[in-house]
């Protein structure tokens, strides 16, 4: 069963024929693919394809991202799909996946780590922001492969209410023992949202695939 397969796949920026480096970019529990895309356009990098899959009814898995992996079935694997099928897309038209960034805020966040976490290769960089890797309890050991110094950006309050601060820590480690280039910064205070320094790291990040 896939829930989300029969789900559009939209796109902005830079056409992929004429794209330099692209990102997959994985929206939010209740959000849309149209609506990160305009998050996307907030970077201001040319040369920059945006490809962002659609979750059926705006929701890649119904329970909280902290649950037992078996109650966010089919949905989680159909989402990571979705995610892959993405990744897919901008390699066939030619783009290498060391130009390739994934970005996810919330639920899309937590997916974007997964696939990364579970698929490592050299990807032009992560970032994840207000999410973590997806389980009742993250094993490190359960995460084998090389990311080959792939940068990876976590983002996140230090009060998230969906988003407990102990699951970035857990996640960046995760990552550091894949060999990825982490970057892990927790924000005081700050509600489930994206802000400007998080924007930022993102824009530089992509800065860097385009230059």
């Amino acid at each position: 069963m896939e829930p989300h397969g029969s789900q559009p796949l939209r796109t902005a920026g830079a056409s992929l024929d004429d794209a330099t480096a692209a990102a997959v970019l994985v929206h939010g529990r209740g959000a849309t693919a149209r609506s990160i895309l305009r998050m996307g356009e907030e970077f201001n990098a040319t040369g920059v394809a945006y490809l962002a899959p659609q979750a059926a009814r705006n929701t890649w898995y119904p329970n909280p991202f902290t649950a037992p992996v078996e109650s966010n079935e089919p949905g989680r694997s159909s989402g990571l799909e979705a995610v892959a099928a993405a990744v897919d897309e901008a390699n066939d038209a030619g783009i290498p996946t060391e130009r390739l960034l994934l970005l996810g805020f919330s639920q899309g966040a937590c997916l974007a780590s997964e696939f990364v976490a579970r698929t490592p290769t050299r990807y032009g960089g992560l970032a994840a922001l207000s999410g973590g890797l997806i389980g009742e309890r993250i094993d490190p050991e359960e995460y084998a492969g090389d990311l080959e110094g792939t940068p990876v950006f976590l983002g996140c309050s230090d009060v998230d209410p969906h988003i407990p601060a102990e699951r970035v820590h857990e996640t960046a480690t995760v990552f550091e023992r894949l060999n990825a280039d982490v970057t892990k910064r927790l924000y005081e205070g700050m509600g489930h949202t994206v802000n400007a320094d998080e924007r930022d790291h993102v824009a530089s990040m992509l800065s860097a695939l385009v230059a």
